[in-house]
């Protein structure tokens, strides 16, 4: 297979300085996860271990095997928001006794555990990865329920997570609950409805409804323990399958439980030899510029990416703005299509299509590396068919059937995103490196196009124009697009799955096309109507 060959001067200074602002961004990044990591504050943190606890993230650390790698999603949620920074939930996928399993944990030293709005939608996009990857899923269970005040915008998509639970099991794909604490109301329906449970001695508290809510609603007087205790749901209602002692003996309970899953993924392993790539991953940091404005050659990143650098290119002098080809990941086989100069012409457009159809007449997952302004506008090119072209490529993308892999590496904007396969068509994981820009338009250009239609409403009722007042909107309005179109805005909303360091890349690739290999991979065999 041709092998990439690399032109970038590491010793330039343009280098240098695309490394310093991409530097400053993982700063900026890590700050932000650092406040996720530190969940409720040191004060409730403090209280947790008085309590002698483990923290979330020790849970799953106890949980996964030895020195295997954790994927934690969607960490940055509710970032930007009046909640705390993660939401109160830590997901992702580990391995456990060797199976890729999905893991929600819920933080109990963020308002003991309840679920927000964003807390719903973190949860919600792990159990969409779940399903779509077919990957047991392992609840390790400290949750008041529902965040009360925050109700009206929870309590009826809420229900989603229980029908989640019992279709896997219908699936034949299994859900674990380790409970450690309490788990009330919406939340006792997750041991409830999971296949296998497990609950700690004079910790764990499963009820509907506690003391003060029975005596309310029935005049009935009762303890935690008679209500939900671990024992009474072992001894007597029969919730609780096994019974631990403490945390790390209800872990070790939750690991023996996985080993007897027989689990065996459908997909085909690694078909193809591993090798490093030739160049150095400590400078992708290096690569892409802080103004997104000028392009860069994605082949540089994938020199530095797939497996021995080996690239084959599908038709490079055709479409050039899109790069297209084959290579391998971890031994895995892939498409891939990245952008080079931005702007996607009819020519990319009718390449992307064909290149997709392609990949799913052999049945092999495809990776896109977003960095597109959109499809190319103008007289010519309406008047060229670019609008039927670009619904040739989104009908490909929209249609295709093999697993999709996207990272914005750069700019997303427009219908670009749309057919480089952005989070509205359902890549099976979607992640931004700290550079990722998406947005409707770039923010002069959103914010010239209002300028333009007020002037034209002003000049058709006969007014002057306030040119003041034009600059100043213009102004707000680049503002706001700058502030929302960020990595760290896109990825609080969850319309990714998290960002990445450069450098961890082909790592994050790899992992994920194991992960979508337990389920089957096969290609559409039918598309819709390609308009010609």
């Amino acid at each position: 297979m041709p092998t990439l060959r690399s032109s970038i001067n590491t010793s330039s200074e343009e280098y240098d300085k695309n490394k310093a602002a991409m530097d400053l961004l993982l700063a900026e990044v890590e700050e932000q996860l650092a406040l996720a990591r530190a969940g409720g504050g040191d004060r409730y943190i403090e209280r947790h271990r008085k309590r002698g606890k483990l923290l979330a993230r020790e849970r799953i650390e106890a949980l996964v095997d030895p020195d295997s790698p954790f994927l934690e999603l969607s960490p940055l949620a509710a970032w930007g928001t009046d909640y705390t920074v993660g939401a109160s939930v830590v997901t992702g996928i580990g391995v456990v006794e060797g199976v890729e399993c999905v893991i929600n944990a819920s933080d109990p030293t963020v308002k003991g555990g309840t679920s927000n709005p964003y807390t719903l939608r973190k949860a919600s996009r792990a159990a969409d990865i779940a399903k779509e990857n077919r990957l047991p899923a392992i609840h390790l269970v400290e949750s008041g329920g529902a965040d009360l005040p925050t109700q009206l915008e929870i309590f009826i998509p809420g229900g989603r997570g229980f029908r989640d639970l019992t279709q896997s099991s219908a699936a034949r794909v299994p859900t674990v609950a380790l409970v450690f604490g309490n788990s009330t109301a919406g939340g006792a329906y997750i041991p409830g409805m999971c296949d296998y449970v497990v609950m700690i001695k004079k910790r764990s508290k499963v009820f509907l409804g506690g003391p003060p809510l029975v005596k309310m609603a029935t005049g009935e007087d009762a303890d935690d323990e008679e209500l939900g205790g671990a024992e009474m749901h072992a001894k007597v209602s029969g919730l609780a399958d096994y019974l631990a002692e403490d945390e790390l003996d209800c872990i070790r309970l939750g690991r023996q439980i996985v080993s007897r899953f027989n689990w065996r993924k459908l997909g085909p392993g690694p078909t193809m030899p591993v090798s490093d790539p030739l160049y150095d991953p400590e400078e992708l940091l290096g690569i892409v510029p802080p103004d997104l404005r000028v392009p860069f050659d994605p082949r540089e990143i994938l020199a530095r990416v797939v497996d021995g650098s080996e690239f084959d290119e599908f038709k490079p002098l055709y479409g050039t703005s899109l790069v297209t080809g084959w290579a391998s990941i971890h031994g895995y086989p892939v498409g891939i299509l990245a952008n080079h100069r931005g702007i996607l012409f009819s020519e990319e457009s009718e390449k992307a299509a064909q290149f997709i159809q392609l990949a799913n007449q052999v049945d092999v997952p495809l990776i896109f590396l977003q960095n597109t302004t959109g499809y190319m506008v103008g007289k010519k090119y309406e008047q060229g068919g670019i609008i039927k072209d670009g619904a040739k490529m989104i009908n490909a993308v929209a249609n295709s059937g093999v697993p999709h892999l996207t990272i914005n590496i750069g700019s997303s904007y427009g219908a670009g995103n749309y057919g480089m396969s952005g989070r509205a068509y359902n890549p099976r994981f979607a992640f931004a490196w700290p550079s990722a820009r998406s947005a409707v338009m770039g923010p002069v250009q959103l914010a010239g196009v209002l300028s333009i239609v007020a002037r034209q409403a002003a000049a058709a009722r006969g007014q002057a124009y306030d040119e003041e007042a034009d600059a100043a909107m213009r102004q707000a309005v680049e503002d706001q697009i700058s502030r929302e179109s960020t990595a760290l805005a896109i990825t609080s909303r969850i319309y990714d799955d998290g960002i990445i360091d450069p450098r961890d890349t082909r790592t994050v690739l790899g992992f994920c096309l194991s992960v979508v290999h337990n389920q089957v991979v096969q290609g559409t065999r039918g598309y819709g109507v390609f308009r010609m």
